[in-house]
C-alpha cells in the first residue's frame, strides 16, 4: 500500500462523518478558480481592446466607383 493510499484510508473515515452529500459547495478552491478565470478574461479583453484600438483600417471604395463608366457617346 503506498503514502497516498494509507492517507486517504486514515482521513476518509474523519470525512465520512462530516460529510454531507446533500450540501456539497464548490468552496474556497472553487471560487479561486473562478477568480483567476474571471481575471484571466478581463485582461484578454482589455489586451484586445488596445490592440483593436491600435488598427488602422481604410476600406477600399466599391467597384462600381473606381472603374469610371466608358464612354458610349461616340459615334
Amino acid at each position: 500500500m503506498s503514502a497516498t493510499q494509507a492517507a486517504i484510508t486514515q482521513f476518509l473515515p474523519l470525512a465520512a462523518d462530516t460529510f454531507d452529500k446533500n450540501k456539497v459547495t464548490p468552496g474556497l478552491l472553487g471560487f479561486i478558480v473562478f477568480a483567476a478565470l474571471a481575471l484571466g478574461v478581463w485582461g484578454l479583453m482589455k489586451s484586445m481592446s488596445k490592440h483593436m484600438g491600435r488598427v488602422d483600417f481604410e476600406e477600399a471604395p466599391a467597384p462600381a466607383a473606381a472603374a469610371p463608366a466608358a464612354d458610349t457617346s461616340k459615334a
